[in-house]
């Protein structure tokens, strides 16, 4: 599909450039007592910048902490930066005077960073130069023991080797995604459309509280604004977006649902003038992801269009820009996290259990990220919509096979927010050929005590399914975001 062809019906999505600040540690005394030191420790605060792996992220230099004086200017400046998160450098032995306000003052994540120039110092020729150069750890616990008595939490860190430490490069990575994170969910604007379904309790979502929690804005939307969109779409797109859909989707013969056909004329008609009038919508809202249910009189053109969003919201989602149906403004949150982390983030749920061979089916009906599809994504015509209005198309589609990450977020009784996590597998195997997506997900210790400790922990019945194991890295945005948070246990 050429980019042309995209652009009629993808959206593009807003450039993601987050703001990270780094600043070196030392000790001024050192410089008059060891000549060049200062310099060598400037050339691998340099060294450890270029080393940082997104390269869409702006990064600012705010050069070497030195003695608190030079602490109390540098927290302005780091204030003034609107940054995402912050590498603290541990270069070499820095008394904390050089970290104390810091660290009560900055809101946002700081990690501290020992990067040893040498896998280990040469005994033979070792000189206290060659130690302070190595010295990298030497200051991270009175670093962590300031941080608490400042009441806060010991930073994060990162300790290894300055040269050939993959680990060392994961971890860099993955602080880089987390900023990315943090930056997307405290400058988005989340469209909100309609309600959640009137008996979904789990639902409900005080959307002050939404920003409160995550910064996010929550923009309320009409269905009549996305009707206004539809009815200006005209032949000519609605047959450019019919045969972009043909050529994304496969569209086979029904297998044993009778409520399901082959793909019908009219309802590919509908999906693509609706992918228009969606993708047109978004863009004059100014929106970066939107939850939404609404039913409609019957047999209106409000309810022909909310109902026939699965094919447009699906396409979206794959492309950066999150949608969540059934008004999940909670779940919308969970699937912006795990796209901007780089992997994925489907709207799921729990099907039936499969007790032969120890699994539980995996997904949803109605939209999904097929970005994270195994093969090619099916499109079939549904009569109706299980427990929805409606009738259209419907969007199906296996998990890739691999490692997966859960993510559900939940408001709890006094008004703030938990994350429940967990990871699992995703196995090959036939799905149930209905229209929906699912994956077969294995859980360890096996399904009935995975199930039991997930439902004990009190999560919405959707969530956010990604591809990869990234429990430890969603676990830390909690943190940041100030959230409760709590990882399924495996064993």
């Amino acid at each position: 599909m050429s980019t042309i062809e995209k652009e009629k019906l993808f959206i593009r999505t807003k450039k993601e450039v987050s703001r990270i600040g780094v600043f070196g540690v030392g000790y001024d005394r050192y410089w008059g007592q060891f000549p060049g030191l200062l310099e060598e420790l400037m050339e691998k605060q340099q060294l450890i910048i270029s080393k940082i792996p997104d390269k869409e992220a702006e990064i600012i230099d705010f050069g070497m902490v030195d003695n608190p004086q030079k602490a109390y200017l540098v927290v302005k400046e780091l204030q003034a930066a609107n940054l995402d998160l912050i590498f603290c450098n541990m270069l070499t032995y820095a008394t904390s005077g050089t970290f104390g306000i810091i660290i009560k003052t900055i809101q946002v994540p700081i990690v501290m960073v020992a990067l040893q120039p040498r896998k280990a110092l040469d005994y033979s020729q070792a000189s206290t130069y060659m130690q302070l150069v190595n010295d990298d750890i030497c200051a991270m616990p009175e670093f962590g023991a300031t941080a608490v008595r400042m009441g806060k939490k010991v930073p994060d860190m990162i300790i290894g080797s300055l040269h050939d430490d993959p680990e060392v490069n994961l971890q860099l990575d993955e602080y880089c995604r987390i900023a990315k994170v943090l930056h997307s969910l405290k400058n988005s604007n989340l469209g909100h459309l309609g309600h959640p379904l009137n008996t979904m309790l789990d639902m409900h979502t005080d959307a002050t509280m939404l920003t409160s929690f995550f910064s996010s804005h929550i923009t309320e939307c009409e269905a009549n604004e996305i009707v206004a969109c539809f009815d200006k779409v005209t032949e000519e797109e609605i047959q450019a977006a019919s045969e972009i859909i043909l050529g994304f989707f496969d569209t086979p013969d029904p297998v044993s649902d009778p409520i399901s056909m082959k793909l019908q004329d009219e309802d590919l008609r509908v999906a693509a003038k609706v992918s228009v009038a969606l993708k047109r919508f978004v863009e004059e809202k100014g929106l970066d992801g939107l939850a939404y249910y609404y039913d409609g009189p019957d047999d209106s053109v409000e309810r022909m269009v909310m109902s026939n969003l699965i094919v447009g919201n699906s396409l979206l989602t794959s492309n950066g820009f999150p949608m969540c149906g059934e008004s999940d403004l909670k779940t919308l949150i969970a699937l912006m996290i795990m796209n901007r982390l780089g992997i994925g983030g489907s709207f799921a749920e729990f099907h039936p259990v499969d007790f032969n061979e120890g699994f539980v089916l995996v997904g949803h009906d109605g939209p999904h990220n097929i970005a994270i599809a195994d093969g090619q994504p099916v499109l079939r015509s549904l009569k109706k919509y299980h427990g929805k209005p409606g009738h259209g198309a419907g969007v199906e589609f296996k998990i890739k096979e691999g490692s997966i990450t859960m993510l559900s977020i939940n408001s709890t009784y006094d008004g703030k927010f938990k994350f429940i996590i967990a990871e699992g597998e995703s196995v090959a195997g036939p799905i149930p050929p209905t229209g929906n997506t699912n994956t077969r997900g294995f859980f360890r210790p096996d399904i009935k005590t995975f199930l039991t400790r997930w439902i004990s922990e009190g999560p919405t019945h959707h969530f956010s399914l990604g591809i990869g194991h990234h429990a430890k890295t969603i676990d830390k945005i909690a943190k940041y975001l100030n959230i409760e948070s709590v990882i399924i246990q495996g064993d």
